[in-house]
């Protein structure tokens, strides 16, 4: 086996009475030079791959992650989706629980899952690093559990991702210079592989082999920085099964939609006559905002298929299909089994409000937005990024580096989802937010329509939580709450919020640490749309977070 990437397993091999292991990984960053749309570029990878190797575990395992910085850049990275109980210092946000590894020193993330199973995600949580730097995680169920759904005869990881010919790292930075947008990618991928395009029609695309008669189970994730994706496969259906790690009420559709930081697995079966059939990821986008029109392809590829066969096409949807999208999203159910109950809080200790957009801020240098920039905050704060991490700060009470004012409501209320408001300057500040160990929240999420109404992927680190209610236009705290499915809505880790709209969320505050809540795309992350809960330790070690581990990085 490989030394770049060791998987010791001490317990899963033995009889079944023994349910955990021991899953150690080395994740070297290094530079790779890769090849794709016709042209070469060096670009920062683990173990030399991208997209990065799968890390592949069972319910309840520990897992230990060394990773060893190679490059030029500080590094870190989230593991996400994962619980990280009490074990916030590898949750892997630089400046939030951890300050980054610098150049040539290492640190090992050292984590437990539990209670969860299904598919996952790792990337690099600093710059924009994770356009690259990103992989699988799988999280089988433990020994002798099967799946609430019919076992596949074989399971494929497909990440979907973006491509851009030029250094990322110098897109955002002229970007930040300029105070304007940054360039969209050149390319999408699937499988790091964008499939032929005009300018460069002898790149090969990602083939997904089948049988005829088989069904397979592909765990889909969206790793791309900025862009929401539709997926689909040319005539043939697929059955939702999961999302973020958690077991859905299976349903069918043509089309998925997946966003930045969420995972679909889904069930498609090789019922159709033999031969070749297009997968096609395109964008959705259902604002004025630009965005990467290529579509990347891939194919399914029944065995026994000669080559000279004519590949079956497939029409994605129009980029601005919110009715596609709206139909996906309205789909999803959790399981709500008896093994798999969806635990909604029915109590509500904090009933928060938080509208997230953007904003224009000045900035005399940025000569080519006329000495403004644009700007994203969460309440009207655009999050600053302090030099100590909060985790570290919040544990050994060190001041000065956050104070705990975030606002429950936003501070001047408006038509968020109309005319937007003559002044559109945010306050900067490092704010959080302070739970009680157990407490129990409801946070709606307004789109505020300020420059654009957008679509905003939010994830909540540390937890997951119940998507009990979504709508467009302004919410209503009177008469939508009485339309919340408080019985099986879906649980994920991150919620798109509609363009001009709202979703409306509830989690149980029962892991203590710092947790990062931001929109997940990237652009929108580095504007500060971003902003933390500080969550207190309950009563006893159980319900306290753990102390830091004696290579915890230093800034």
């Amino acid at each position: 086996m490989k030394p770049m990437i060791r998987v010791l397993v001490l317990a899963c091999l033995l009889p079944v009475l023994v349910d955990c292991a021991v899953r150690h990984y080395n994740f070297d960053v290094v530079m790779k030079s890769k090849t794709r749309l016709c042209s070469s570029k060096p670009i920062v990878t683990v173990n030399g791959k991208f997209p990065g190797p799968t890390l592949y575990a069972r319910e309840g395992d520990n897992v230990l992650v060394r990773v060893v910085n190679h490059v030029k850049y500080n590094v870190s990275i989230h593991w996400h989706g994962i619980r990280q109980l009490r074990t916030g210092w590898a949750d892997g946000p630089a400046y939030i629980t951890q300050c980054p590894i610098p150049t040539g020193q290492s640190y090992l993330y050292n984590f437990t899952i539990t209670g969860q199973r299904g598919t996952l995600l790792w990337h690099a949580h600093i710059l924009w690093l994770r356009s690259t730097v990103h992989g699988a995680i799988v999280i089988l169920p433990k020994p002798g559990v099967p799946y609430p759904f019919p076992q596949p005869h074989k399971e494929v990881v497909v990440v979907l991702a973006e491509w851009w010919k030029s250094d990322t790292e110098a897109v955002i930075n002229e970007a930040i210079k300029s105070g304007l947008a940054p360039n969209v990618s050149d390319a999408h991928t699937i499988n790091g592989h964008p499939g032929p395009v005009l300018n460069c029609p002898s790149q090969e695309g990602f083939e997904l082999p089948v049988e005829n008669s088989k069904t397979y189970l592909l765990r889909l994730i969206n790793a791309a920085l900025n862009e929401e994706l539709f997926f689909k496969i040319a005539g043939h259906k697929l059955t939702v099964v999961e999302v973020d790690a958690t077991y859905v009420k299976p349903f069918e559709t043509d089309t998925v939609l997946i966003a930045p930081g969420q995972t679909t697995n889904v069930l498609v079966s090789a019922d159709q006559n033999s031969g070749k059939y297009l997968v096609t990821v395109s964008p959705f986008m259902d604002a004025p905002v630009a965005v990467d029109n290529l579509t990347a392809t891939a194919t399914l590829h029944y065995s026994g298929t000669l080559a000279n066969t004519p590949t079956t096409f497939t029409t994605p949807p129009p980029k601005n299909a919110t009715p596609v999208a709206n139909k996906f999203a309205d789909s999803l159910r959790a399981l709500n089994s008896k093994q798999y109950p969806a635990l909604v809080p029915q109590t509500i200790d904090h009933n928060l409000f938080f509208t997230v957009g953007l904003g224009i801020n000045p900035c005399p240098t940025c000569k080519a937005a006329n000495g403004s920039r644009v700007v994203a905050s969460i309440n009207n704060v655009t999050f600053v990024m302090p030099t100590t991490a909060l985790l570290q700060a919040h544990f050994f009470n060190i001041s000065g580096v956050f104070t705990t004012d975030f606002p429950a409501n936003p501070p001047h209320v408006f038509n968020y989802s109309g005319t937007p408001p003559t002044n559109l300057q945010t306050i900067n500040g490092t704010k959080a937010f302070r739970l009680a160990y157990n407490s129990t929240v409801q946070l709606v999420l307004q789109d505020t329509g300020i420059i654009a109404p957008e679509n905003h992927p939010v994830h909540l680190h540390g937890f997951n939580f119940f998507a009990v209610g979504r709508g467009i236009g302004n919410y209503n705290p009177k008469t939508d709450p009485q339309k919340f499915n408080l019985v099986d809505p879906v649980e994920r880790n991150t919620i798109g919020v509609p363009s001009g709209g709202w979703v409306a969320i509830r989690f149980r505050a029962d892991n203590p640490g710092v947790w990062f809540m931001h929109c997940h795309l990237e652009v929108h992350t580095t504007w500060g749309l971003k902003m933390p809960f500080l969550v207190d330790n309950g009563k006893g070690p159980d319900q306290s977070l753990l102390p830091p581990p004696s290579d915890l990085p230093k800034c």
